[in-house]
């Protein structure tokens, strides 16, 4: 019997060990975390993966004054693997809802995307209620992708 290949043959299970752990599908993508921080002095990798307190710090001073936008360079693979292990994946994509909230969440399409359609259409001819909803989609969505991909999986 290997160690790590099969298990319980004596039992009459049988069955390959590597098989058998679970390993999350992973739902933010460390490249697209980089393709933000480009935007870095906005804090866009930080809402990326779901740190809107840090990325409104980030936003309002411009990367800690460029200071902590260069060590976030180091901490991404990091922020990565947390926001993997916290959000779950399913039907919607988070990168997916991340680039089209940043380039078009003030006409709301990121909300049309994740079966949002009466506040897609409320941000489409509101220019996301006035860039308002839109800050506010910065920071919330992760949580609505979740929400999201809990509630229909896959």
């Amino acid at each position: 019997m290997k160690a790590s290949g099969y298990i319980f043959i004596a039992a009459g299970v049988t069955g390959d060990y590597e098989s058998c752990m679970h390993t999350p599908a992973a739902t933010h993508n460390t490249l697209i975390g980089y393709l933000f921080w480009i935007f870095g002095f906005t804090g866009a990798h930080r809402f990326y993966y779901g740190k809107p307190v840090t990325g409104l710090i980030w936003l309002l001073t411009a990367g800690l004054l460029g200071i902590g936008w260069i060590i976030d360079a180091f901490l991404i693979p990091g922020m990565n693997a947390d926001a993997n292990r916290r959000y779950a994946s399913g039907r919607y994509d988070y990168s997916v809802a991340w680039i089209l909230q940043m380039f078009l969440g003030v006409l709301g399409i990121h909300r049309f995307y994740i079966g949002k359609i009466g506040t897609g259409i409320l941000w489409l001819l509101t220019g996301g209620l006035l860039g308002l909803g839109w800050l506010y989609d910065f920071c919330t969505l992760n949580d609505q992708v979740d929400e999201c991909n809990r509630r229909y999986g896959y």
